[in-house]
């Protein structure tokens, strides 16, 4: 059942980031902080059910000690947004996708881990297609500054970069919070309940940002008005749904569910080229599948 659930997390995962994007529109103001407000009542309606039907024996008291993993979570999710208003879904998640080679990288710089020359090689075919992806953004080889003015043009680029550093942080400090229920800074757990207990902390966290956000929108005057806003909304659902199939898929095989889930960026990129009629140049084609093809490699170097 595991590669099931595996399947079923990269396209769930890949319609997730179809849908910020359809529902990221350039000319609404407020619209990355109404995908959050979506995003977080769908990971509160999710952590109540969780509460309601799992014995985890939930302490309140975790909310605060996994505070800073959930925060930088939230936070690249909010410049991920931000930043899907302006830049190609083609070229974002691709770039927000390599925090796991980020990830290792800080695990080597700052706990001593070894890493292998083929995830070297794989970390080193990412950065090329980085690199590559800025320079023909900085060369003019689209058209993106004349639309939008050169500073958020910048702005946004800058926003999928963000969100990778955010996140493989988050990611990092998650070394620390999971992989040992007994030194972990939660209380109340164990090996059984712990990723349940970090990820119920995680969501709730982000429906009480999602009422602040709420409250900050409508004290100027922006109403959310649900009716309109399908695409956040079913993309908040998505996301909820994949994270559901993700503990599942990875508590089967992970080392080979890892590397098919890290795949979600190709299905993205077909359903932008397919339903978002999203036009890049075949450079910018190349560079993004060298960064898909890093990707894919350094997780199945890290699963083995």
């Amino acid at each position: 059942m595991w590669i099931i659930f595996t399947i079923a997390t990269t396209l769930i995962w890949g319609f997730a980031e179809f849908f910020y994007k359809k529902g990221a529109h350039p000319d609404e103001q407020y619209s990355h902080l109404k995908i959050c407000i979506c995003v977080g009542f769908a990971m509160g309606l999710h952590a109540i059910f969780t509460l309601l039907t799992q014995p985890i024996h939930y302490n309140p008291a975790n909310l605060i000690r996994y505070l800073p993993v959930s925060l930088l979570y939230i936070l690249s999710m909010a410049f991920s947004f931000f930043g899907m208003r302006f830049i190609e879904e083609s070229i974002s998640d691709p770039i927000e996708n390599t925090s796991g080679a980020i990830c290792s990288l800080l695990c080597v710089l700052i706990l001593g881990d070894k890493i292998s020359v083929p995830a070297i090689i794989s970390i080193l075919i990412i950065v090329t297609g980085i690199l590559g992806v800025g320079f023909l953004e900085n060369r003019g080889e689209t058209d993106r500054k004349k639309r939008i003015g050169k500073k958020v043009a910048i702005i946004a680029f800058i926003m999928p970069f963000l969100y990778a550093f955010l996140d493989a942080f988050g990611s990092f400090l998650d070394v620390f919070y999971l992989e040992d229920a007994s030194s972990s800074p939660l209380i109340d757990i164990t090996e059984d309940t712990i990723e349940a207990v970090a990820n119920t902390s995680y969501e709730l966290t982000f429906a009480f940002c999602a009422v602040i956000l709420y409250i900050y929108i409508r004290r100027r005057n922006v109403k959310l008005e649900l009716p309109k806003q399908k695409d956040k909304i079913l993309a908040a659902v998505c996301e909820t749904a994949g994270q559901l199939t993700y503990v599942y898929a990875m508590s089967g095989n992970g080392a080979i569910a890892a590397p098919i889930i890290s795949s979600v960026c190709v299905v993205s990129l077909l359903l932008s080229r397919l339903f978002l009629k999203e036009k890049l140049s075949g450079k910018q084609y190349a560079f993004i599948f060298l960064i898909i093809i890093g990707i894919i490699s350094l997780a199945i170097i890290e699963g083995e």
